[in-house]
C-alpha cells in the first residue's frame, strides 16, 4: 500500500502533536513552518543567555500530554523533566496574598485565615465540580464534524451539568460568599481570554482541574515540549521544513491537494492539516472563491479573545518571588471590563509575572533571572495605536506596577535586555487574527459543532488543529484537537 502523505501547515503544538501521532501511524509527514524554530507560541525566545517561553507557561492536565507521547509510542519522561509546583502560584491583591495549592488541608487553612466561614465551600466545590468534569471531559474528546454528534449520548448526559444560563463567577458564588475568594477560583477565564463574569459556567472545570490535579513546570521551559515532539517526528522519518512559509493551500474540485510554498514550489499531499491561526488561515491561505462560510466580514464579526502585552526581561538579579505571580488590579472587575467590553487600556492593570528562574537554573546565567510578563489587553478590534511611544509608555507602567506590588522594588535597575510583543505585533508579525492571543472566543455559540470543525467543513481532505478548532484554546485542548484530527485522518484518509 502506498504511504499516504500528510502536509502540516505550521509547527505549533497542534501541528507537532498531529505530526508525531501520524508519523507513528505510518504516514509520511511534512511540516512547513515559517519561523526558524518549531513551536509557534509554544517556542522560546533566546537572548543574551536568557531563555523565555513565548506563550504558554502553565502545564495543566499533564496526563493528556503523556497520552500524546504514548500515542506516538514514546514516554514523555524520556524527553522532558516535569516538576510539580506547590504552591501553584501566588495571587496578589492590594491588601493580601494567597497561595493556592492542590493540598486540600493547606487550602482550607488559608481560607480560614483570609475568608473565615468560607472553608466548607471548598469541599463542595471539589465534589460538585468533579461531577461536572467527569461528564464534560469526554465531550471535549469527541469529534463534532457532523451535527448529529450534538445529540450523542455523551453530550446529552453532560447537558444538565453545563449550567447553560450561568457564568463562571455565578457558579463560584454557590461555594464562596467573598468576591475576592471567588476571583481566586475564576481568574482562569483569562486562560481563554474571557471575563469570569461572562465566561460560560461549564468552564468551572478549569479551576477544578488546577486544584485537583495541580500545575507542572518543564525544566528549560514549556518550549522543550515542542523540541521533544520535533525530535520524535524526526525519529519516525518525518520532515520539518523551517523558514518555509506556506503561501496557500491548493484546492481542486473542493479537495485539498497540497500546498504552494512562498517560494512558488508545489508540494502535493493526500491531505492537509492546518495549524495556522484560524482567522489568519481563512484570510490568507485559500483563494477567495474557495471559502464561502468564513468570509472576511464573517470572520471579523465573530467573537474573539482578548490579546496580551508581553515583556521578556533578562535581569541580573534573582528575586525571592513565586514561580507564578498574578497581580490583580485594585478593581479587578473594572479592569476586566476595560479589556473585554470597553476595549480600552486600563491604567489599573492586572499583571502576570513568571519567575521560573527561582526553581529552574537553566533559563538564565547564574545569579540572573528570566522574567516573563503578561498583561491582558484588548485585541486589535479596538484599533489602539501601538506605536513606539505608546508602547514605551505602557511598558513603563507595567514595570512600575510590578515594582509596587511585588518584592522586585528595584527591578528597573537590573534589566539587562528585553523584548516586547504588543497586540499589534501578535497580529502583524506573528499572524494572529486581530492579535487575539487565545483565538476565537469560547462563547456557547462558538463551541463544539459551532466552532470550526476538525474535519474542515469547507474543503475535503483538510483538517484543523490548534486553538481555533474544537475543543478550543489552551495546551491540553490543543493536544486533544490533534488527536481528534489524527483519528479522523485515520478514518477517512487511510
Amino acid at each position: 500500500m502506498k504511504q499516504k502523505h500528510v502536509v502540516v501547515v505550521g509547527g505549533g503544538p497542534g501541528g507537532l502533536t498531529a505530526g508525531m501521532i501520524l508519523a507513528k501511524r505510518g504516514y509520511k509527514v511534512s511540516i512547513f513552518e515559517k519561523e526558524s524554530i518549531v513551536g509557534g507560541r509554544n517556542a522560546s525566545i533566546v537572548m543574551n543567555g536568557y531563555s523565555f517561553d513565548i506563550g504558554p507557561t502553565f502545564l495543566m492536565m499533564t496526563f493528556i500530554l503523556r497520552e500524546m507521547f504514548q500515542e506516538a509510542g514514546r514516554n514523555l519522561d524520556d524527553y522532558c523533566k516535569i516538576v510539580p509546583l506547590d504552591p501553584m502560584y501566588k495571587l496578589s491583591f492590594s491588601d493580601f496574598e494567597f497561595f493556592p495549592t492542590p493540598d486540600l488541608e493547606k487550602m482550607k487553612k488559608q481560607i480560614v485565615q483570609h475568608f473565615p466561614g468560607n472553608e466548607p465551600g471548598l469541599e463542595r466545590f471539589h465534589a460538585r465540580e468533579k461531577i461536572r468534569y467527569d461528564k464534560m471531559f469526554p465531550c471535549l474528546q469527541k469529534d463534532y464534524s457532523t451535527f448529529k454528534e450534538m445529540f450523542s449520548p455523551t453530550l446529552l448526559k453532560a447537558l444538565p451539568h453545563l449550567s447553560l444560563n450561568r457564568s463562571l463567577m455565578g457558579v463560584l458564588s454557590d461555594y464562596f460568599t467573598e468576591e475576592k475568594l471567588r476571583i481566586c477560583f475564576t481568574f482562569q477565564a483569562k486562560y481563554i481570554g474571557m471575563s469570569p463574569w461572562e465566561c460560560p459556567a461549564a468552564f468551572a472545570i478549569m479551576p477544578y482541574i488546577e486544584h485537583s490535579m495541580g500545575i507542572d513546570h518543564v525544566v528549560g521551559g514549556l518550549s522543550k515540549i515542542s523540541d521533544a515532539m520535533a525530535t520524535i517526528i524526526g525519529e519516525y522519518g518525518g520532515d520539518i521544513h523551517l523558514n518555509t512559509p506556506v503561501k496557500k493551500v491548493c484546492v481542486s474540485g473542493g479537495n485539498a491537494t497540497g500546498v504552494e510554498l512562498a517560494s512558488g514550489d508545489i508540494v502535493n499531499a493526500d491531505c492537509v492539516v492546518i495549524n495556522a491561526d484560524f482567522g489568519h488561515a481563512m484570510s490568507t491561505l485559500f483563494d477567495s472563491s474557495v471559502i464561502k462560510k468564513w468570509t472576511p466580514q464573517k470572520l471579523y464579526d465573530k467573537k474573539y479573545s482578548c490579546s496580551t502585552f508581553m515583556l521578556y526581561l533578562g535581569v541580573d538579579k534573582k528575586y525571592d518571588e513565586s514561580h507564578h505571580n498574578i497581580i490583580f488590579a485594585n478593581d479587578y472587575k473594572e479592569n476586566v471590563e476595560d479589556v473585554i467590553t470597553r476595549e480600552k487600556l486600563s491604567d489599573d492593570m492586572s499583571v502576570y509575572v513568571r519567575n521560573a528562574s527561582a526553581i529552574d537554573p537553566t533559563l538564565a546565567p547564574q545569579g540572573h533571572s528570566a522574567l516573563y510578563v503578561l498583561v491582558p489587553t484588548t485585541n486589535m478590534h479596538s484599533k489602539i495605536n501601538w506605536d513606539e511611544a505608546a508602547t514605551k509608555t505602557y511598558r513603563d507602567k507595567v514595570i512600575k506596577r510590578i515594582m509596587e506590588r511585588t518584592s522586585m522594588k528595584d527591578l528597573d535597575k537590573h534589566i539587562t535586555c528585553e523584548k516586547i510583543i504588543t497586540p499589534a505585533d501578535w497580529q502583524n508579525e506573528r499572524s494572529l487574527f486581530l492579535g487575539a492571543t487565545f483565538n476565537l472566543g469560547h462563547t456557547l455559540t462558538q463551541m463544539l459543532y459551532m466552532r470550526p470543525r476538525n474535519k474542515f467543513e469547507e474543503v475535503n481532505h483538510c483538517y484543523l488543529v490548534g486553538g481555533g478548532t474544537h475543543p478550543g484554546s489552551g495546551l491540553p485542548t490543543i493536544y486533544e484537537s490533534s488527536r481528534i484530527s489524527s483519528n479522523l485522518i485515520e478514518k477517512f484518509e487511510r
